[in-house]
């Protein structure tokens, strides 16, 4: 049985950048990452990694013009929330929108380079060592 391959070196915007391409055909108009994060239980695990008063606090804004709103209510506006900033942003990924604002998490920057080389593993099936600068060379796999 032979070693299997070593993993690959490769940058962070890299990583960064594959994993978006991929968590873009899993959302769409209607389901922020957030919101398919939440569902799948993948990736950050999305609004159900905040308990009900994390939640409530990071969509402070809501809560006061909603403050009856039950969790399922608070997590659907948070998803159209989630949407609208990109919209706004002009960007592809709620990830690139908090990357930016820091309102309801740090988005990108909120994933340790060891954070990012697990999702990789995970949704890509890459095994990498994610580094600030990388290797000039992506994964073999990856294309």
């Amino acid at each position: 049985m032979g070693a299997s391959p070593a993993p690959r070196v490769v940058a962070r915007a890299w990583a960064i950048r594959s994993l978006r391409e991929f968590l873009l055909t899993l959302t769409d108009e209607d389901h922020s990452m957030c919101r398919v994060a939440t569902d799948r239980g993948i990736f950050c695990q999305g609004f159900r990694k905040l308990d009900d008063a994390e939640l409530r606090k990071h969509f402070a804004g809501i809560v006061k013009r909603r403050p009856g709103a039950n969790r399922w209510q608070l997590e659907a506006l948070g998803n159209q929330w989630e949407l609208a900033r990109q919209t706004v942003n002009q960007l592809p990924l709620a990830c690139d929108v908090q990357q930016k604002e820091h309102e309801t998490c740090g988005g990108w920057d909120d994933f340790s380079n060891e954070d990012l080389a697990r999702y990789c593993a995970d949704l890509l099936g890459l095994d990498v060592i994610v580094t600030p600068q990388g290797t000039l060379t992506p994964p073999a796999s990856a294309g």
